[in-house]
């Protein structure tokens, strides 16, 4: 009778008609269900535990904080734009979410500009950099400790890479292993975590750091092209640092444990592939295309994502639903609705990419988000602007700084990004977390949330359309 109260009339009916081929699904369900457990149960006896002892924003200095219309400005006097390339980056930026001190890096600020190699690697040394150092002080963790390092930036690649950077600056060992990736954009980041994790399957006792950002100098766009403009309306400057530890003894001193990741890619798709592709324009300036497909893309593929994590993060009820529904669909009527789990159910806390703020309007619409659960995110998309990869970090930091996070809440972090690729990361909260002082939103947490008044207003997504469906 438990179950009856989650099946819609129509369902329901068709279960009391067709008792005998239910019978027979009952017996499927059961023979799946005993499969899934071992499989569970083989699966967690085989793996170490993975901990997350804890994560560091980089906070840029007051300095490089900037208002919409500062940024506006600079474009101005700067960039060749036309007056018809300026009214509408102001207008995306005003429909943006972002708010009125977010940051730029060094070179963006200059006068005149400064795009140059010596200016984007000081931009990455001080976000990299500024976000190892406070995360090895807040841990004790030593140089010489970190056998992994995985680093991802997507836009701007170096010689030597940024990984070696980081091993250079903290003189790891020579047995290191460094990864260094690029050009996979903004769900990058939870995707080094996942490749983190099955490093740490194989070697045991290890620490692994995890660096990501997003290097925003290079990354101005300088033309007039409306489908390559919002770049430079909202990413922003940021970067997060993570330890990830298999040591069982840091279990006590780590915030959170890894339970699942789940990678999803389209890239196959000709569609989701062009839909952010970076490129010229036919003046020959090169900026990242960003196309009407986009919303429908980032829809696709997060429903996708959830498919696959559903299962392993919903309660039994749920999983049970689902299984029963999609076994009378395949089997015996297709014409009845899929079911969709209610993932809520699971989740304590969620932390999508920000993106901008029809993404983030698109994902609460498709995963039934209130506007609590979406806080976080929206937050983060005002104080600090779209920082890539490493948007969830910052969300988490505020959720923590909130003290928001109690032992055993379950948290959800999801990002999606060029390729077309979706990553999420599934955590367990080992301890509350207390207010921190070394936390990106340690002096401004009091004043949040607060309401954009700009937020109803309609964003300009003018874009074209891709090249192939």
């Amino acid at each position: 009778m438990f179950l009856l109260g989650f099946i819609s009339n129509d369902l329901l009916g068709f279960l009391i008609s067709q008792s005998g081929f239910i019978l027979s699904m009952a017996v499927m369900v059961g023979l799946t269900l005993i499969a899934f457990i071992m499989l569970s149960i083989f699966a967690f006896g085989s793996s170490p535990k993975i901990f997350l002892l804890d994560f560091a924003c980089y906070k840029p200095p007051s300095s490089l904080a900037c208002t919409k219309e500062m940024v506006i400005e600079r474009l101005r006097r700067h960039g060749n734009f036309t007056d018809e390339s300026l009214k509408f980056m102001k207008k995306l930026m005003k429909t943006s979410g972002l708010g009125e001190a977010t940051y730029l890096s060094e070179g963006l600020l200059r006068e005149p500009l400064d795009m140059s190699m010596e200016a984007t690697r000081k931009e990455a040394e001080m976000v990299v950099f500024g976000a190892v150092d406070e995360l090895l002080g807040k841990t004790g963790v030593k140089g010489e400790e970190i056998g992994i390092v995985v680093v991802h930036s997507s836009i701007f690649n170096t010689v030597p890479s940024l990984a070696s950077m980081i091993v250079n600056r903290y003189k790891l060992g020579k047995n290191v292993l460094s990864y260094n990736l690029s050009g996979m954009g903004c769900s990058a980041g939870l995707l080094s975590i996942g490749l983190a994790k099955d490093l740490l399957k194989v070697h045991r006792n290890s620490y692994a750091l995890v660096v990501t950002t997003e290097i925003i100098t290079q990354g101005c766009y300088m033309g007039n092209n409306p489908s390559k403009l919002i770049g430079n309306c909202c990413f922003r400057m940021g970067g997060a640092a993570v330890f990830l530890s298999n040591r069982p003894s840091d279990r006590s001193s780590s915030k959170y444990q890894l339970i699942h990741t789940v990678h999803t890619n389209t890239a196959s798709s000709d569609c989701s592939y062009n839909c952010i592709i970076q490129e010229k324009d036919h003046e020959g300036h090169v900026g990242i295309t960003i196309n009407k497909d986009l919303l429908v893309v980032v829809s696709e593929i997060i429903k996708s994502n959830v498919a696959t994590l559903a299962p392993l993060i919903l309660p039994t009820s749920e999983r049970l639903l689902y299984l029963i529904n999609y076994l009378i669909r395949y089997f015996h009527v297709s014409s009845i609705e899929p079911y969709v789990p209610n993932v809520k159910r699971a989740v304590d806390h969620f932390f999508p990419h920000v993106g901008a703020k029809p993404i983030l309007d698109e994902v609460a619409r498709n995963l039934r988000m209130s506007e609590r659960q979406m806080e976080a995110s929206r937050m983060t998309l005002y104080r600090f602007g779209n920082t890539s990869s490493s948007s969830v970090w910052y969300e988490l930091a505020y959720a923590e700084a909130k003290g928001r996070i109690k032992r055993g809440d379950r948290v959800w972090q999801i990002a999606y990004g060029s390729g077309f690729k979706c990553s999420s990361a599934f955590w367990k909260a080992i301890r509350t977390i207390d207010r921190e002082k070394m936390n990106p939103w340690s002096d401004v947490i009091d004043e949040f949330p607060v309401m954009d008044p700009q937020s109803t207003e309609t964003f300009p997504y003018a874009f074209e359309s891709s090249k192939s469906k």
